[in-house]
Order: structure tokens, then C-alpha cells, then sequence
């Protein structure tokens, strides 16, 4: 997990881990709630924006953290990382998704909880991926 981001490559890579995410979430999450497959892509793509824009801003955040308290990056941060931002994803996901899909907070919440078990470890391999593979690209130009 690299602290030297620019602002536009962590848009880039908040872009593309929605993106994935909204292509894999939508047709399954159709089937499971019994909804038309617009219902479900508004929904998702509307959480994919929050999500976009709190990608952004909570990982340049935990960067910051990280780079504060003099953190390497390890398994145990990219846990913690993960746990953080679904977490936060949740509180402001659920009444979203309660109030388009005309479903009780509850309900919502569950729904919520079944997506968050499909995303932590989403995320965990989305970003590990990314920087390996930045990694591997910034390694290509230095050589």
C-alpha cells in the first residue's frame, strides 16, 4: 500500500475497483432481491458514486494515518483498512438502499450485510492487486 498517490491516481483507482464492483454486484444482486435489473443498476451505481467519492477521500485519509503513526504496510492494515471504509460505506448505504428499493431499514441492513461480506474481502484483493501491480509498472520505468 503505497503513500506517494497523486490525487488523480487515487481517483483512477477508486474509478476502476466501482466500476468492477457495480459489474459483478448488479446482476447478481437483481436475481437475489427479485428486482428488475435497473432497479438494482440504480441502486448500485447511486452506492458506487458514494462509495467513489468516499474511496477517494477515506484512503487518502488512511494514507495520512498510516504515514503519521509510521505504519508499514502489512496484512493487519489492509484489514483494518478494509473494515474502515465498508464500515463507513454502511452508515450512509443503508438508508439508501432502504428507501429506493421500498424495503424496511432491516431489511436494507441485511441486504447491506450480505453485500459487505462479498466487499471486505473484495476490497482487500482489489487494492492489494492495484498496488502490486503499480508496483510492478513504477519497477518497469525505473529500469
Amino acid at each position: 500500500m503505497s503513500t506517494n498517490k497523486s490525487f488523480t491516481e487515487r481517483v483512477f483507482q477508486a474509478i476502476g475497483f466501482e466500476l468492477l464492483a457495480v459489474l459483478l454486484c448488479t446482476p447478481l444482486l437483481a436475481w437475489l432481491m427479485d428486482k428488475s435489473m435497473v432497479d438494482m443498476g440504480v441502486a448500485t451505481i447511486a452506492i458506487g458514486l458514494i462509495a467513489l467519492a468516499w474511496n477517494v477521500l477515506f484512503n487518502g485519509l488512511f494514507d495520512r494515518l498510516l504515514k503519521h503513526l509510521a505504519l508499514v504496510p502489512s496484512a493487519a492494515t489492509r484489514v483494518l483498512h478494509a473494515v474502515l471504509f465498508e464500515g463507513g460505506l454502511v452508515a450512509v448505504s443503508v438508508p439508501l438502499i432502504a428507501w429506493w428499493l421500498n424495503v424496511s431499514l432491516l431489511q436494507a441492513l441485511i441486504l447491506d450485510i450480505g453485500v459487505l461480506l462479498f466487499f471486505l474481502p473484495y476490497t482487500y484483493v482489489y487494492h492489494w492487486a492495484y498496488d502490486v501491480v503499480r508496483e510492478r509498472m513504477l519497477e518497469r520505468r525505473v529500469a
